[in-house]
């Protein structure tokens, strides 16, 4: 028995640190807005 309270413990506290970590980056991180260019293929446009 002790065994799975250890066990539950570990998977609680491995949760909260996932959890906090989640909200950290959702609330204090931000992401900095940057231009992002896609060459598409010519014979892409030719199949039509």
């Amino acid at each position: 028995m002790p065994s799975l309270i250890k066990f539950l413990v570990v998977l609680l506290v491995l949760g909260i640190v996932t959890f906090a970590g989640m909200y950290y980056l959702a609330n204090y991180v931000e992401p900095k807005p940057r231009e992002i260019t896609i060459r598409v293929p010519s014979d892409r446009f030719r199949e039509q």
